[in-house]
């Protein structure tokens, strides 16, 4: 896949992005970071694609038409619909919107309706779950210790699901977290719902969108794209950077909810966003020290089972 197609696939999972038209001033900026970043590690001009995609609003056949392999142009359509469904349902719009790119990329209808499906059905999954074998722990616990071990094995869960290379994979680190979210909550007498757990992390500073397009980012710079082109961007270490970004969000996040429950909900927006960042640098010292049981549970995880019990 030479940058011509790079940048195709970007541009697109931008417009993804911006279907809608619902994003909060918040949300463009840390979309634009992110691109910056993108940028930063490859050679892409990721911040020019993002201004592009913005303001001038690309034609969706004129993009998809760099893309050329039938495998490119599956990940790509798989990547848009991730994007369009981090957030919660599909609006509309949004669906309008992969309707045209199925058809511009020109995905078999079958495909196109499975992908949709699945994604649909992960974001629309219930909060409350029953355990995975031991995997995740979805009973509330008893004492604070055990919701410590809950929060830890939703990280390396979350970790490895970075390293597998199914989107599907990547689709399920975001409703994971919030169902963590939802367990913390139910621990400290909070019964949540789906747009009270998006306001925590919409405070926090971790937009959905832009958390899933930061997961796809690095993929696209170094992971499964890089290896449908031959390996041109290179592989395991981005690969390992995305499953290290990954138990780091979920582990910060579980923590701070868990403070921010304790305290009865008590902590303003500037406080929450302190203690996260504050968070954030120490999950990804902690991460090194889990690195083998991330890669263990990648290797052992049946993601076909751990999809069925998201999606209950």
């Amino acid at each position: 896949m030479d940058i011509d197609q790079q940048r195709a696939v970007l541009t697109l999972c931008l417009m993804a992005a911006f279907a809608d038209g619902g994003n909060s001033d918040q949300e463009r900026a840390e979309i634009k970071r992110i691109a910056g970043a993108l940028g930063a590690d490859s050679a892409l001009d990721a911040v020019a694609i993002y201004q592009d995609v913005l303001l001038n609003k690309p034609d969706v056949r004129t993009v998809a038409a760099a893309i050329t392999q039938p495998e490119q142009r599956q990940f790509a359509y798989e990547i848009a619909v991730g994007v369009c469904n981090s957030d919660g349902a599909i609006t509309p719009a949004e669906r309008s919107f992969l309707d045209e790119l199925a058809g511009a990329l020109n995905v078999d209808k079958g495909s196109a309706q499975q992908i949709a499906r699945n994604a649909d059905a992960l974001a629309a999954g219930k909060l409350a779950s029953p355990p995975l074998d031991g995997t995740l722990v979805a009973a509330v616990p008893a004492d604070a210790a055990a919701l410590d071990a809950t929060i830890l094995n939703y990280a390396i869960v979350n970790g490895a699901l970075e390293l597998l290379p199914q989107s599907l994979a990547s689709m399920a680190i975001i409703p994971l977290q919030m169902k963590m979210v939802y367990a913390i909550g139910k621990a400290y007498g909070f019964e949540l719902d789906r747009e009270h757990i998006k306001e925590l992390l919409a405070a926090l500073g971790v937009g959905l969108t832009s958390q899933f397009l930061e997961q796809f980012g690095r993929k696209l710079i170094g992971g499964v794209l890089g290896r449908l082109g031959g390996g041109l961007l290179g592989g395991a270490g981005s690969v390992t950077t995305g499953a290290a970004f990954s138990f780091a969000s979920t582990y910060a996040l579980g923590h701070v909810a868990k403070r921010y429950y304790a305290g009865g909900r008590s902590i303003d927006a500037t406080g929450l966003q302190q203690a996260f960042a504050e968070m954030l640098g120490q999950a990804k010292q902690l991460q090194a020290r889990y690195a083998g049981q991330i890669a263990e549970q990648a290797r052992t995880l049946d993601l076909t089972k751990l999809l069925s019990v998201i999606k209950q």
